[in-house]
């Protein structure tokens, strides 16, 4: 914490990074300079990884970042694109995002029945793939699964 006073002071815009407990992000806050644009990056993946919910964590950082202008929260470590909406649900002011959370917006509003369709028609491209078949060979009445005979 005094090293981020000092360049705060300095009038560095600083990202906090790596914190997972609200007494982080209460100290990260406490030592920011609110002349100063900064950013608090809560990892909430890795706290959701730990087993525990990130939400109460990320709630009450919302909470203490709000206590000091200039301190910008940021919602670290996604790992699903409902993060996004839970970010933006509590207040968050920023949230990180891999390609894959990314392209994964393109599925936002889809009818859910499609989503079930495309998931056995790539369920049925992997398995034709392997040689084999989800769909039973009337014409042959093989049961489905069967191997080719050659």
């Amino acid at each position: 914490m005094p090293l981020i006073r000092r360049l705060d002071d300095k009038g560095y815009s600083l990202n906090i990074t790596a914190i997972l407990t609200t007494e982080q992000v209460e100290a990260a806050v406490e030592a920011l300079n609110p002349e100063v644009e900064n950013i608090v990056s809560v990892f909430a993946g890795r706290i959701a990884d730990t087993g525990r919910d990130p939400i109460p964590y990320m709630k009450k950082s919302v909470g203490i970042c709000r206590t000091k202008k200039g301190a910008n929260l940021l919602w670290a470590s996604s790992r699903e694109l409902f993060n996004v909406y839970e970010a933006d649900r509590l207040g968050v002011d920023i949230i990180t995002c891999t390609p894959a959370i990314i392209e994964k917006l393109k599925k936002v509003g889809k009818p859910l029945e499609q989503v079930s369709l495309d998931t056995v028609k790539g369920f049925n491209k992997d398995i034709r793939a392997l040689g084999y078949s989800i769909l039973t060979d009337a014409e042959k009445n093989e049961p489905a699964g069967r191997m080719p005979v050659e």
